[in-house]
């Protein structure tokens, strides 16, 4: 009270600190995942459109000589002609025909893995799924057997048939394969000892061995799925239970 009346400060203030702190203000944390979805989506330049329609124009007129020609008889200037454009403007967009190739076909065993995961959900056993599975990409390849014949063709080659031989639909394909042998082993269809990993390697193989057949000698699907039956039908012998 002494010390109130020696600074002569109102009742008021008595006891309350000379100054307060001000409230502290919490810092509002942004992800960064919420920084690139409020960030505005910029439109592609013309530039980037051109170039886009440029490579597009390129695929769609290589794989048309692909199919006609044969990998071999196809050449860089004949597919710049039909795409309409310079053999410059092929190469700015891909190092080489095998590159090409390879992007062709990279969407081509795209669109062939999602036919041939949904022709197995139709299959009412393992046998038959997987038959479907081998169907699928007979079906697939039926009306452009020339462009199958390439593929073979570039896979032995010394220098791209490494990379086509290493891509992920080699991979996806035996995944596949492996997933039915895998819900036929839950079902009790076939044993535990099936030996899945293996077999789904020996069924990838024995589907790639087929294509000759249809590539050089004409063979018919139904003449194509009576051969794969056999042959399914045999690699799963040893793995059914009893």
């Amino acid at each position: 009270m002494l010390l109130r009346r020696r600074l002569n400060l109102p009742t008021a203030f008595a006891g309350t600190p000379p100054f307060s702190a001000a409230p502290k203000r919490r810092m509002k944390h942004i992800s960064p995942t919420q920084v690139a979805v409020d960030a505005p989506t910029r439109a592609p330049t013309r530039r980037a459109l051109a170039k886009q329609q440029t490579r597009l124009k390129v695929l769609a007129a290589a794989r048309r000589l692909f199919s006609e020609q044969g990998y071999e008889g196809a050449t860089i200037r004949d597919i710049a002609a039909a795409a309409g454009m310079s053999t410059g403007a092929v190469f700015a967009n891909f190092t080489d025909k095998s590159d090409l190739f390879r992007e062709i076909m990279a969407d081509d065993m795209e669109a062939l893995t999602a036919a041939m995961r949904d022709a197995a959900t139709r299959g009412r056993t393992a046998e038959d799924a997987i038959l479907k599975i081998f169907m699928a990409g007979y079906t697939f390849y039926k009306t452009r057997l020339q462009l199958a014949r390439a593929a073979f063709s570039v896979s032995w080659d010394k220098d791209g048939g490494p990379t086509l031989r290493g891509m992920s639909s080699s991979a996806a394909f035996q995944d596949l394969f492996g997933e039915q042998l895998n819900a036929a082993v839950e079902r009790g269809e076939l044993s535990q000892e099936a030996e899945v990993k293996l077999r789904s390697q020996m069924l990838f193989d024995t589907y790639l061995s087929n294509f000759p057949q249809a590539i050089f000698e004409g063979w018919s699907l139904d003449a194509l799925q009576a051969r794969a039956r056999d042959q399914i039908r045999i690699l799963l012998a040893g793995a059914r239970r009893g």
